[in-house]
C-alpha cells in the first residue's frame, strides 16, 4: 500500500512540475518577444546595423563557385576621366571581369554568347567610370562596380541578374 501511495504522490508532483514549467515557458516567451521588439526599436532609432558587414535586409543570393562562370573582357580599357580640381586630363586603365550565375535563367538566354555584346558592356563601363575624376576612382571603386552591375542588370541591357558581380582585376589611374 505504501508503494502505491508513493507512486501517486510522485505522479502528482510530476504533473504539478509539468504545469509549472509550461506556465514559466509561456511567460518567458512573451517577455522575450517584447524585449526583442524593444531592442529592434532602439537600434532603428540609433540607426545601428543589426546585420553584420552592412548586409541588406534581404541578403543577396550566394552563388557557389561551381555555378559561377567568369567572363573577362579580353582587352584592358583606357577610359578618359572627368577633369578634376587640377584641371588636367586623366585616364584610367581598367581590366574588368564579370561573374555569371550559370543556374540563372538569364544565363541560358544571354550567357553563352555574352561576348557578342562586349561592345555594349564596354560602353556602359566607359560611361560609368568616365563620370568620375582621378581622385574619386580609387576610394569609390566599390561604388563604381556596384553602379556598373546595376546598369548591366537593368532593362536597358540584360534585364536579368545572371551577372551578379563586377570586379576590376586591374585599375590604374594616371
Amino acid at each position: 500500500m505504501k508503494k502505491n501511495l508513493l507512486s501517486i504522490v510522485i505522479l502528482a508532483l510530476l504533473i504539478v512540475n509539468l504545469v509549472m514549467t509550461s506556465i514559466m515557458m509561456i511567460s518567458v516567451t512573451g517577455t522575450n518577444k517584447k524585449t526583442a521588439a524593444i531592442v529592434t526599436d532602439i537600434a532603428s532609432v540609433l540607426k545601428l546595423e543589426l546585420n553584420p558587414e552592412g548586409e541588406s535586409e534581404t541578403p543577396a543570393e550566394v552563388v557557389s563557385l561551381e555555378d559561377t562562370q567568369v567572363y573577362d573582357l579580353p582587352e584592358e580599357m583606357t577610359i578618359l576621366l572627368a577633369k578634376g580640381e587640377d584641371g588636367t586630363q586623366h585616364f584610367a586603365m581598367v581590366k574588368v571581369s564579370l561573374s555569371l550565375n550559370t543556374k540563372n535563367d538569364g544565363y541560358k538566354t544571354y550567357g553563352a554568347d555574352i561576348g557578342t555584346r562586349q561592345s555594349l558592356i564596354e560602353s556602359i563601363i566607359t560611361e560609368v567610370i568616365g563620370k568620375y575624376t582621378a581622385d574619386e576612382i580609387q576610394p569609390r571603386s566599390a561604388d563604381i562596380q556596384k553602379e556598373i552591375l546595376e546598369r548591366l542588370q537593368s532593362k536597358e541591357m540584360f534585364d536579368s541578374d545572371f551577372i551578379y558581380k563586377v570586379t576590376f582585376s586591374k585599375l590604374i589611374v594616371q
